[in-house]
């Protein structure tokens, strides 16, 4: 009787059953579809990620060079002058020797006087482009270039 239970009643019902033992996973070919599919995919999100994430760090410098020119702004208001390339934008921060006017420091943070790659800004002063001159050159390091690459600059 349990045999007699199994067996389909009709041809139709036995064709029923068959096509849903064949439909009840996935077959080879249409895992590597959906494979595929979800590669693309995931290239597509990351070249669109990195993008956003170098245009972020372009803005941070650029962000931080702000804060560094308003830090120097007042220690120029309390010294009278820019700090001299020798003292460096850390002046902004720590007291250069021998300053009594210094009232500082200028920058809550020395990691302000990085830029988003870790590199120290350049500081001229006098500057060429300015009384004083505030610059990164980028991911590459390098002058010029493009997209990350490209020098982000107080003037």
């Amino acid at each position: 009787m349990l045999q007699e239970d199994r067996k389909p009643t009709t041809p139709g019902d036995a064709r029923a059953q068959r096509r849903r033992k064949r439909q009840a996973g996935m077959t080879l070919m249409e895992l590597l579809v959906v494979i595929t599919i979800l590669s693309l995919l995931t290239v597509t999100a990351g070249t669109v990620a990195l993008n956003y994430l170098g245009r972020a760090k372009s803005e941070t410098s650029s962000l931080r060079i702000d804060q560094v020119s308003s830090g120097l702004e007042l220690f120029y208001l309390d010294v009278g002058r820019y700090p001299t390339e020798e003292e460096g934008l850390v002046a902004l921060v720590e007291g250069p020797a021998g300053l009594d006017d210094w009232r500082g420091p200028y920058l809550k943070k020395r990691e302000v006087l990085e830029d988003a790659w870790g590199t120290p800004f350049l500081y001229a002063n006098p500057g060429r482009h300015g009384e004083v001159d505030i610059y990164s050159l980028g991911a590459d390091k390098a002058e010029g270039g493009d997209d990350d690459d490209k020098d982000v600059t107080s003037w």
